[in-house]
């Protein structure tokens, strides 16, 4: 275990009140220091890639490649994504006015930041999932208590390390522990916070944010279907949904979580699935370097019951379980029913796959919309209409075709669930978005007040009906606008006749 110091509550009482009157001197405001910190953050990576793999390694036994796409890659690239384009994000957006009171004004619209946020990171990616909320947070003006998960220690313990040189203590803190810690940090009256885990967790941290009115951001999960329609090529849907299922050992929130495979393919699938398994792990995936461990003995357990007290399903190889290794094997299972309460109740978050045998798409579709939305949906097809008749008809935070967790790698999407699933969304410019006020100006000039006395008692019929001309528009302007082109051409076509009449004569 990790020597990770647990923040006492009276510390974390002296970080909340000192970062709030930290954040009212307007220190986090200049751009030039929220790039300067986010910069900071930058160099850290940089300077300390090679420590990061090895915590890593130490909490999850996390391959280099997969920490390096899932934890370090993701972190740099938000840095240099804010570091070019902070001084865009936070220009002042200008705005059509629609009133004509209001053709003349200057209406615009101002980012501002929310002011104390909390962000509360998870232990699976616990460098991505700590590190790009908070740059966000930065990057939109905010003072910021991180609360890191204790659950992934060496690398918790390695971040506060990092931070407390990197950061400036005087508007970010650290903060470390466990559910006491936790709890006591969620007394205290934030600003926006921003939490990464389950929905249990999610549904506690909205209530203390409901005592205080605090918006939230909620980055949850759910159970993530793969739909396989029967044009699939099997060898390649059996290679990116076991990318999906086995990266990080399944403990992502967007991993497959279970396979509708039509009933007529399962057997080629699950040759497939085998083959890809075997080339990838070998015939002991124990002794496999690339194949990783789960965070926690706790884990283990809670894997291993799902498994030997499942109502239903066939082990088609995996299932071998080392504890003290915290070790549970790539495992296969088919032959499951959709009503299985341990394997198909909450979210696995772990290297078991279940495949559920479906004999009409609609029968597919049904069973999705049965459970709360996933945070992903994932659709192997080659006909777009097939596709396109599965997202019609079910709702998930995010999409991914004939692929799984890339969609997530892709910053200019927004990253969010929907329902069960999660609140809000964040990436790039959404992270911006996620940590910032829009707070609408609009900014009138100190004349023309003989204008403005239309709006002002005593009222009459004649001041109703010049207020009713510029406040409403007229049904026939809405017409013309949504027939624009036609009537233009209509236009063109007069002209262009009434010429030729002309010349004529």
């Amino acid at each position: 275990m990790a020597d990770l110091q647990y923040t006492s509550l009276d510390s974390i009482t002296d970080a909340v009140t000192s970062l709030r009157v930290n954040f009212d001197t307007g220190k986090t405001r200049p751009l030039a220091f929220r790039k300067f910190q986010i910069q900071q953050i930058y160099d850290m990576m940089v300077a300390n890639e090679e420590r990061f793999y090895e915590a890593l390694a130490k909490d999850m036994n996390k391959p280099r490649s997969e920490a390096m796409s899932g934890d370090i890659a993701p972190v740099i690239e938000e840095c240099l994504y804010f570091l070019e384009n902070l001084d865009r994000l936070a220009k002042d957006e200008k705005i059509k006015p629609r009133s004509g009171l209001n053709k003349m004004e200057t209406v615009k619209v101002r980012r501002d930041p929310f002011g104390l946020v909390c962000v509360i990171g998870c232990w699976n990616y616990p460098v991505q999932l700590s590190l790009v909320p908070l740059i966000g947070a930065i990057a939109g003006g905010n003072s910021v208590v991180l609360k890191l998960s204790e659950v992934s220690p060496h690398t918790a313990a390695l971040l506060t390390e990092l931070l407390t040189r990197y950061i400036d203590q005087t508007v970010y803190r650290v903060v470390n522990g466990a559910v006491d810690e936790t709890t006591h940090l969620l007394t205290y009256q934030f600003d926006h916070i921003f939490y990464t885990g389950s929905p249990g967790v999610g549904k506690i941290v909205m209530t203390a944010a409901a005592k205080h009115l605090c918006g939230v951001t909620l980055e949850l999960g759910g159970k993530s279907p793969a739909v396989i329609t029967t044009d699939t090529d099997m060898q390649l849907a059996a290679n990116r949904i076991a990318f999906g299922k086995f990266y990080n050992s399944g403990q992502t929130c967007i991993a497959v979580d279970y396979v509708l495979c039509p009933a007529s393919h399962v057997e080629e699938f699950t040759k497939c699935f085998t083959k890809t398994v075997t080339q990838w792990y070998g015939k002991d995936p124990k002794a496999n370097k690339d194949y990783g461990r789960m965070v926690s003995v706790r884990h283990v357990d809670r894997i291993a019951s799902l498994l030997q007290e499942r109502e239903s399903g066939d082990i088609v190889f995996g299932g071998d379980i080392d504890r003290d290794e915290r070790y549970i094997a790539p495992t296969l299972i088919t032959g499951v029913k959709f009503n299985d309460s341990k394997l198909m109740g909450d979210e696995l978050f772990g290297p078991l796959l279940p495949v559920i045998a479906y004999h009409e798409l609609d029968e597919a579709i049904t069973m999705i919309k049965k459970n709360h939305p996933p945070l992903v949906l994932y659709v192997f097809s080659k006909k777009s209409a097939l596709v396109e008749r599965v997202l019609q008809n079910t709702q998930s935070g995010g999409v991914c075709i004939n692929d799984t967790l890339m969609h997530q790698a892709e910053y200019a999407l927004p990253f969010g669930g929907v329902g069960n699933s999660g609140i809000g969304n964040y990436h790039g410019h959404r992270s911006f978005r996620a940590f910032t006020h829009e707070r609408a100006i609009l900014q009138k000039k100190q004349k023309n007040e003989f204008l403005m006395a239309v709006r002002y008692p005593p009222y009459t019929s004649g001041n109703m009906r010049v207020l009713r001309t510029f406040m409403m528009t007229h049904p026939y302007i809405v017409y013309l606008r949504q027939n624009r082109g036609p009537i233009r051409a209509a236009l063109f076509l007069i002209v262009l006749l009434f010429w030729y009449m002309k010349r004529r004569a």
